[in-house]
């Protein structure tokens, strides 16, 4: 996919994972019940900063904080955009 974004310094772009709609016992979910992915695709990912490198890579699956970043719309799909340092675990 080419975005035409690109970070500065050590933000991420995050694709967020869809939202479960089925729980694990095959109950159905409703659209208002549905809680925010905590799951997600780096799509980009800025140089870093002079004195930290950025770790993550386009395409690398992360957990990241149920209200880190900023919510975005571009293209017609939803993103995230936060700091390196938001993001909790690469799975």
């Amino acid at each position: 996919m080419a975005l035409n974004i690109k970070p500065l310094a050590d933000r991420v772009l995050i694709e967020p994972a869809a939202a479960e709609t089925k729980t694990a016992s095959g109950i159905i979910i409703p659209d208002n019940a549905k809680e925010k992915p905590q799951k997600g695709t780096v799509v980009a990912a800025g140089p870093g900063t002079k004195d930290e490198p950025i770790t993550v890579k386009v395409g690398d699956t992360v957990l990241y904080g149920k209200y880190a970043g900023t919510e975005l719309k571009l293209e017609g799909s939803d993103y995230l955009i936060m700091r390196e340092s938001d993001i909790l675990a690469i799975i």
